[in-house]
């Protein structure tokens, strides 16, 4: 809405009005802004679900190996960063733009599936909350909007890059001047690294080009299913989902930021989108949301962002990242919650299959893998081996945390490096 004040302010010779037209001035202030609302309507929100008792019941300190007790604590914090995210997008965001709707929708649509997760277990006392299912389907919902939308979008195109060679050596990378539909993504550490998910199909002859969309879609709604699921299950420590997501956030901000200007594609030798420099403004309105959360989220805990955050920031990174065609690298930079992912699913079929021999077994101590680390021998099943006990002592959960931010960060570099590493 600023946006188009200042605009229409602009054509009147306003002084500094023409400030706004520019991405960086404009994610600069999405931060600020959504920092100070995430940190002033944090406190106001924090106080009114005290008074209304909205809390999840968390392990006490007969549980917890350090007896930190965290019975009480307010759930739904998510609320937060939603608003926090929200606000400044629809101030400093151009809203005809086709990428900052979609990502206004996710984040709207998760919200609105984990706020009513959330509010089953406060309210009907169901720690299992909304049912699986339900939750598969509001998310491969999302992913088939996202990606019919992607496809039938004129508004979504691409550049491809040409490269001009001379002696047998490039000597400039351009950009087709034409936009172009494409079904086209990136693949990492490769030189000519443009994968057609039509070439999956390309057996079919003219009908190729079609069908790859179809692929595009399906791969689409695993991605956005697998990721916020993913941050779902990271969100088990104070700070941990928060702090990841920012660190994460903040890559695929610099990926959206070269990806949308066609100098800085061209240099890196990448597609470039037209448009997609909205996608800066709304990323950076998450990070600052995001951090501004951290203030009260970081240990000890003075609320929990529940599905309500985790499921609605998982989204909000699958979608950004197949947006900007960069969902292979997901695998990389959200390494940590492919890991938490990966760690449920193996507990579950290994302790399934030993089941079926009459034998109670596990991988891990406890999942998912971050509980590993804060469960201690005294507290394992005796009846029940464990194929993997390292380390025998445990880490306060702030330790966890801090570690489980860095190997974030060093997955963050990589990934940024995949951009000139080929």
């Amino acid at each position: 809405m600023l946006y188009y004040l200042f605009r229409y302010l602009e054509q009147m010779d306003f002084p500094g009005a023409r400030m706004f037209g520019y991405v960086s001035f404009r994610a600069l202030m999405a931060v600020i802004l959504s920092l100070l609302i995430s940190a002033i309507f944090g406190e106001f929100f924090i106080r009114l679900l005290k008074r209304r008792q909205i809390t999840e019941t968390q392990r006490d300190a007969s549980i917890d190996p350090f007896n930190v007790n965290k019975v009480g604590v307010p759930t739904m914090g998510g609320v937060i960063i939603i608003v926090a995210v929200l606000i400044p997008c629809l101030l400093l965001g151009k809203l005809e733009n086709i990428y900052m709707i979609l990502m206004l929708v996710t984040t709207l649509w998760l919200g609105t599936l984990g706020f009513l997760d959330d509010y089953i277990k406060v309210f009907r006392k169901d720690k299992e909350g909304l049912h699986g299912k339900f939750k598969i389907i509001g998310q491969v919902g999302l992913g088939l909007i996202v990606g019919l939308t992607l496809y039938m979008s004129p508004d979504v195109v691409i550049r491809e890059n040409v490269e001009i060679q001379q002696d047998g050596r490039v000597v400039e990378v351009i950009h087709k001047a034409q936009d172009q539909k494409s079904t086209k993504t990136t693949i990492p550490f490769f030189k000519n690294n443009n994968l057609d998910y039509a070439d999956f199909v390309g057996f079919l002859g003219d009908k190729a080009k079609d069908v790859g969309w179809i692929v595009f879609v399906l791969v689409t709604i695993f991605v956005v299913t697998a990721v916020s699921n993913g941050a779902n299950l990271n969100d088990g420590m104070d700070g941990m989902a928060a702090g990841n997501s920012a660190i994460i956030g903040a890559t695929l901000g610099i990926l959206a930021y070269v990806s949308s200007h066609i100098e800085y594609a061209s240099y890196l030798n990448i597609m470039y989108i037209p448009g997609s420099e909205e996608l800066v403004i709304f990323i950076c309105a998450l990070i600052g949301a995001l951090i501004g959360f951290l203030w009260y989220n970081a240990f000890p805990a003075q609320v929990f962002m529940g599905d309500t955050g985790s499921l609605t920031i998982g989204g909000i990174i699958a979608v950004l990242a197949i947006i900007i065609h960069k969902e292979l690298l997901i695998p990389i930079l959200c390494g940590v919650f492919l890991v938490e992912n990966l760690s449920v699913i193996l507990q579950v079929k290994y302790f399934q299959r030993g089941k079926k021999k009459g034998v109670k077994r596990r991988i891990f101590k406890r999942t998912p893998i971050h509980d590993h680390f804060r469960t201690t021998m005294a507290q394992l099943d005796p009846q029940c081996s464990y194929l993997i006990t390292y380390p025998s002592n445990v880490f306060h959960e702030s330790k966890i945390t801090v570690r489980f931010w860095i190997v974030t960060i060093v997955l963050a570099a990589i990934t940024i490096i995949t951009l000139k590493i080929r």
